[in-house]
């Protein structure tokens, strides 16, 4: 008689440490650590957009992708043929130096091998960032033209028609 409660004892036991297993098997699977063996990441977004960096996880729903790189489709008009570039994002306007990504729009995020051809292409800009083309100087002061600018129109007034003849 005295088998069965202890039994019972036991079997409550394991059932108890099973489920405090899986809810710390869970809650590890859950984080997600995001670290790769390679320096560079390729990250696909659902919009068919490719970024290449080096990717910081802080654990938000969005990602941190810094030294980031991505593709430029550049048709030549002379051979009308398109050639692929590698851009270094950072030279547009706003000068920007990381990327967030929110995580619901990542299809894929793949390792950059050290040897490829994206890798070895970054690692020839890295070596030559004068050679990449500046972005123009959006607070450079406009240079004057030789013909005068007209006078802003009143408010309500047609751009595009010409003033009344004065009468005389």
């Amino acid at each position: 008689m005295r088998e069965k409660p202890r039994h019972r004892r036991v079997w409550r036991y394991h059932t108890i440490l099973f489920f405090c297993l899986l809810l710390v098997l869970l809650a590890a699977c859950g984080r997600g650590d995001l670290r790769f063996p390679t320096e560079y990441q390729a990250i696909f977004l659902d919009n068919g957009q490719v970024f290449f960096g080096r990717l910081q996880d802080d654990g938000s729903s969005y990602l941190t992708l810094r030294d980031v790189f991505y593709i430029k489709q550049q048709a030549s008009p002379d051979k009308k043929e398109v050639q692929s570039l590698l851009v270094k994002r950072g030279s547009e306007w706003h000068a920007p130096d990381f990327m967030r990504i929110n995580t619901r729009h990542i299809v894929l995020i793949e390792p950059v091998a050290a040897d490829s051809r994206v890798a070895l292409l970054i690692r020839e800009v890295q070596a030559h960032p004068a050679e990449a083309a500046p972005a123009p100087n959006p607070a450079a002061a406009p240079v004057p033209s030789a013909t005068p600018s007209p006078a802003p129109a009143a408010p309500g007034t047609p751009v595009n028609k010409k003033p009344p003849a004065p009468q005389r």
